[in-house]
């Protein structure tokens, strides 16, 4: 494991932005940048076109270590390069930012008021690409819908039974149970993910660390036991819908949690800008979300 990164995660001030979008997601982020489903033919040519984007992010001047701790890759974003280089190797070397990649392979259909991941085929493989590449740690997406203990119980055990197998390859995983925003039992499912969590987080040695990815709790400082934790190396929210603004206003009430936002990062972004427009917006979204993350 990289010190170097360790620490930076640990004690660094910034938040960590999530370039992560998969095959399912990135039609919508296209859209949002400016680009219509007409303007490719096939699933290649989306790709080359999101990497087009993830690539003016990245090396936009307001892009900097700075402010931002780490960044969240697509697997094929990690396979890729940046001004020649690979993108993890870009994003340390260049810029000062700890590389993370998303491994999960998308939700199963909802059961128990909850999606677990899907299976993750080939997940050793991967995890020692990414370490030859020079990424640090990953990331693994659940989805809780409704206060059920049986499914968070099924959510919690299974992403901390992929994060043991990550662990064991050197790396930092994020664990990411999000709780759906709209869920009309979200406060009660917090409850019972906190639960689990907790117990799961006792249970690590102390030589091992975890990150935790949270929907912003319905009760301010919900997570703050956790953010503590000597195990979780820290605690960071994702956006999970709301408006950039309103994602700043909540993290603000939840001191020691940081943002791991995603569409709120690139909101107001596109492809039409000049260069000076794109890199004004995404430092005025950068500096808001920074803001917002050091309460």
């Amino acid at each position: 494991m990289n010190g170097e990164m360790f620490d930076k995660m640990r004690n660094g001030r910034g938040f960590i932005a999530a370039l992560d979008q998969s095959g399912g997601s990135t039609p919508k982020a296209l859209r949002l940048y400016g680009v219509s489903d007409d303007q490719y033919g096939n699933e290649e040519q989306m790709f080359d076109l999101i990497h087009q984007m993830r690539t003016r992010i990245i090396t936009s001047p307001a892009f900097t270590g700075e402010r931002i701790l780490g960044s969240i890759l697509f697997e094929q974003t990690m396979d890729r390069d940046i001004e020649g280089m690979g993108s993890a190797a870009y994003l340390w070397d260049k810029k000062n930012i700890v590389p993370f990649l998303k491994v999960d392979k998308g939700l199963a259909d909802e059961a128990d008021g909850v999606q677990v991941m899907k299976p993750i085929d080939g997940l050793e493989e991967t995890l020692a690409r990414a370490t030859n590449k020079g990424v640090f740690g990953t990331k693994m997406r659940s989805v809780i819908k409704e206060g059920n203990p049986v499914g968070i119980a099924e959510v919690v055990d299974q992403q901390f039974e992929v994060a043991r197998t990550i662990i064991d390859a050197g790396l930092v995983p994020i664990v990411e149970p999000e709780v759906d925003i709209h869920s009309p039992t979200k406060a009660q499912a917090e409850e019972l993910l906190r639960t689990q969590i907790t117990e799961w987080v006792d249970s690590l040695p102390d030589s091992e660390h975890i990150m935790l990815k949270l929907t912003l709790p319905s009760v301010p400082d919900f997570y703050a036991d956790l953010i503590a934790h000597p195990r979780v190396l820290r605690v960071v929210a994702l956006s999970g819908g709301y408006s950039r603004a309103e994602a700043d206003d909540l993290l603000r009430q939840n001191h020691g949690m940081v943002a791991s936002f995603s569409r709120a990062l690139t909101e107001g972004l596109s492809v039409s800008q000049t260069d000076a427009q794109f890199n004004d917006t995404l430092d005025t979204s950068i500096q808001s979300i920074y803001d917002a993350s050091l309460t």
